[in-house]
């Protein structure tokens, strides 16, 4: 599915100093998204950042275990709650519609930072892959993972997606027209190659630790949870059409789910 935005009639004029420092703090919610994603990266794959999944100071399993929900649960109370049309509506009251997915963006990557930066490994080991081979497979799986990802998002428009195209937008005094429903390249075949692609990188791991073992799956049960949530405000905003396509194409694996 595919959310485009073009130039639409001339809005309102407001200064171009105010304007500016809406186009400001888009660039700069992009920005520490970027960054926050290329360190979830490394995070998870345990390569380059100085704290990983399974690095750090350890501490009890109960208190890990307490800890390392209470950040997942902040994270997808704000992912998700600020995702709904209720809360967009209730945001336009107070400020300018250019900011909200750029807020949006900047408050996710905030809530990911502190999960990165209080996370408590479980040193455990659930598997270990020996096979060089192998393990290089899995390492590698990941990696493709984070390309879907970041592949599919272009595919929807990368920088509407991420609040860019919004403030530039307004930067130049124009409005966005309606979305528009457009199902280019993996969403022809499947209908969260994002969310597949999270769930790839997530699982492919060549040394799985309980902790990282606990992130992988409640990440990905909030997944089903966000897909149930997203394709219900997409139901309402797109009627017949999305239910058409939501029963022509699959979920996740074409052909099956």
């Amino acid at each position: 599915m595919s959310i485009t935005m073009q130039n639409g009639p001339v809005q309102a004029q407001t200064s171009l100093a105010a304007r500016g420092l809406v186009l400001a703090y888009g660039v700069l919610a992009y920005l520490v998204f970027f960054a926050t994603f290329l360190y979830a990266v490394g995070f998870i794959s345990q390569l380059v950042v100085p704290k990983t999944i399974d690095s750090g100071a350890t501490a009890s399993t109960a208190r890990a275990l307490v800890v390392n929900l209470a950040l997942m649960s902040l994270f997808a109370v704000q992912h998700s709650g600020m995702a709904r049309q209720g809360f967009k509506r209730l945001f336009t009251r107070f400020a300018s519609p250019a900011l909200e997915r750029s807020t949006y963006v900047l408050l996710a990557s905030l809530t990911l930072i502190l999960l990165f930066w209080q996370w408590q490994p479980i040193a455990t080991v659930v598997w270990h892959i020996e096979t060089p081979v192998l393990a290089y497979a899995a390492t590698a799986g990941s990696f493709i993972g984070w390309l879907i990802v970041l592949y599919s998002t272009f595919l929807i428009s990368h920088f509407e997606l991420f609040g860019l195209t919004q403030v530039v937008t307004h930067f130049v005094g124009r409005i966005a027209e309606p979305m528009k429903f457009k199902t280019p390249g993996l969403y022809g075949l499947i209908r969260h190659p994002i969310y597949l692609g999270f769930i790839v990188a997530f699982w492919s791991a060549p040394t799985m630790t309980l902790g990282h073992l606990l992130f992988a799956a409640v990440t990905t049960a909030y997944i089903f949870v966000g897909i149930w949530l997203e394709e219900r405000d997409l139901v309402a905003t797109f009627g017949d059409q999305y239910r058409l396509y939501r029963e022509k194409v699959a979920m996740l694996i074409p052909g099956l789910f």
